[in-house]
């Protein structure tokens, strides 16, 4: 296939939008990849699309591989399957409704598990159907709250969602192990830096869960991985190391100290050294303080006026601060906000910076706490009472927890399960997540098949996405540099980008000549024959729109020889009656 520059509906921009905050951002928008229409809705010009069809490729061809049909549903779809799986109040403002013109309720999919259910219950009735792995390639819609970065978070985007109907746990493990496989296939084609992370699994449900993150410094996902061994983890899902809990007897009774303007750890720690205080014949640090931190926690709910708060703490180490993530995959589907100057005017009890647990339990507030603090750890904490803090609190004898969770921020050097070393941070962008659903949904909607022994049973789901316009983003951000974009072969618009840099009338004819052989051996052509363009134009041109091969037909034209630049690697002169072979056996192997 031939495509000319002169006639393809594109504009570069040399600079970048002022909107953009990435570099995939930038470059798909300034390369006319991508064009703007409104927050977190974004138009695919010609080359983008080519882009993500040639990625929807790979993804079908893996997919059909292990036995995937693939479908479509709609992405506008009644309410009614979504109420029965509770995710119509579930996924709260992130979900796009509408009504029809008759007040029916209505909702853009965000995501298919209902339907895939529905449509096995209504299709299947026998053991003998199964298993079956049904997938589709669609466009889905969530009202993220701030939409970023291009598509790396649009509230419109393709995705690939595959689900996999077992009438047993093992066939389950069977299909996901496949799904696994084929997802580590699909972005090794995409030549991905990717790791497979232990996540949790959110208002989706189910057991098991892994997530794969591209490796990126602008990703909004933290992970880890161990220093030894091969264990990942989104950083939502990293359980902290308990310690063993402590007998009572003998420690020390708890005791109530002045600390003047001891309203932060910092002061409260150096309040502590100054004072003497020591804990287990140390000197204190921020570890062996305990922060109380107010929250408001609401069960999920259509609009934000149903929502009721409940006032809650959470307790963590002083040398750790409270991350949101965690918390907020710990308390999922409930949400949570931080307490405000409006809750503790309200509540008496809390006193700002002095925040204890006896008070906290006195007043029947619900207490969530880190692993760490098991019943016999000893800590420094507020006293309830202005400049005053308590020595040697003791969980479970002086104060309670209701519930533990994972809510303190994870740090590097942290001990990794198992022994595996210790754990380091990076940052990632989530590509795709694969789920062991079980009978979630199968159950909810009722899915009854007639087993081999005549009674009903229900059939066992897992549920796989891939984000299909994210990975477009993510392959700009690994594999940009300061020209422009550099695509892999297997998702490049075109394998070859010809220029021709003179002007005389031999070299454009012979830049016909080489687009139309190479057009002859089934290579994919983008042939900037635009007259009236500089060779410097055509050569930024080139290197923004970031194809893999870019043939120049220059100066060294004249003396039988084609520029042949290799995008982020060498360039190489090679002789004009060599350069559809050299081009044939670099793209083909």
């Amino acid at each position: 296939m031939i495509t000319r520059l002169s006639e393809l509906f594109l504009r570069t921009l040399r600079e970048d939008p002022a909107d953009a905050e990435v570099p995939s951002h930038k470059l798909l928008v300034r390369a006319g990849y991508v064009r703007r229409v409104a927050p977190g809705v974004y138009t695919w010009l010609p080359l983008g699309l080519r882009a993500m069809r040639k990625i929807e490729d790979v993804i079908r061809e893996e997919m059909n591989a292990i036995g995937g049909q693939e479908m479509l549903f709609p992405a506008l779809l009644p309410r009614e399957p979504y109420e029965t799986s509770n995710r119509w109040t579930e996924y709260g403002d992130n979900l796009f409704r509408l009504k029809d013109r008759k007040g029916a309720d209505m909702l853009l999919g965000p995501t298919h598990e209902e339907m895939f259910a529905t449509a096995v219950k209504d299709m299947y009735s026998s053991y003998k159907d199964f298993p079956v792995t049904l997938y589709q390639i669609q466009t889905k819609y969530r009202d993220e709250e701030r939409p970023r970065a291009g598509v790396l978070r649009g509230r419109e985007f393709t995705m690939k969602d595959s689900y996999s109907f077992d009438m047993s746990d093992e066939g389950l493990d069977e299909s996901y192990a496949r799904h696994r496989k084929a997802y580590q296939n699909i972005f090794d084609r995409l030549e991905i830096d990717y790791a497979i992370c232990k996540a949790t699994s959110g208002a989706m449900g189910g057991s098991a869960s892994e997530e794969f993150l591209a490796v990126s410094e602008v990703g909004e996902d933290t992970f880890v991985r161990s220093t030894e061994g091969d264990y990942a983890a989104n950083v939502e899902a990293v359980v902290a190391q308990a310690p063993e809990e402590i007998p009572f007897d003998g420690l020390p009774e708890a005791e109530e100290h002045e600390t003047p303007d001891a309203e932060t750890i910092e002061s409260l720690v150096e309040w502590a050294n100054g004072a003497g205080i020591t804990v287990d014949d140390h000197a204190v640090t921020a570890a062996d303080t305990l922060k109380c931190m107010m929250i408001k926690v609401a069960a999920p709910a259509a609009t934000e006026e149903e929502k009721e708060w409940e006032l809650a703490a959470v307790l963590i180490p002083g040398d750790r601060g409270l991350d949101e993530k965690r918390l907020e995959a710990s308390l999922e589907p409930a949400e949570f906000e931080l307490a405000g100057e409006a809750d503790f005017k309200k509540n008496s009890f809390l006193v700002k910076g002095y925040v204890g647990p006896r008070a906290l339990n006195a007043n029947e507030v619900k207490v969530y706490a880190d692993p760490r603090v098991v019943s016999g750890t000893s800590w420094i904490t507020g006293a309830d009472a202005p400049n005053r803090h308590i020595v040697g609190c003791v969980a479970g004898r002086d104060f309670t927890v209701d519930e533990f969770i994972e809510a303190a921020e994870v740090k590097e050097g942290d001990p990794a399960p198992n022994g595996q070393g210790t754990l380091t941070l990076e940052r990632g962008i989530e590509l795709g997540h694969i789920f062991q659903l079980g009978r979630k949904y199968t159950e909810a909607f009722d899915v009854q098949i007639l087993d081999e022994n005549g009674k009903r049973a229900v059939p066992t789901m897992g549920s796989y996405g891939i984000g299909v316009t994210r990975m477009l983003a993510v392959l700009a951000e690994q594999r940009h540099d300061e020209k422009g974009l550099n695509w892999p072969v297997a998702v490049a618009p075109y394998q070859v980008h010809v220029a021709v840099a003179n002007k005389d009338a031999a070299a454009m004819e012979a830049g016909q000549k080489l687009v139309e052989d190479l057009d002859r051996v089934g290579i994919e052509v983008l042939f900037d024959d635009r007259p009236k363009v500089s060779p410097g134009v055509k050569f930024k041109d080139a290197e923004l729109l970031g194809m893999p091969f870019i043939a120049i037909l220059g100066r060294s034209f004249a003396d039988g020889i084609i520029e042949l630049r290799i995008r982020g690697g060498e360039t190489r002169e090679v002789p004009a009656d060599e350069i559809v072979d050299t081009l044939t056996e670099l793209i083909r192997g």
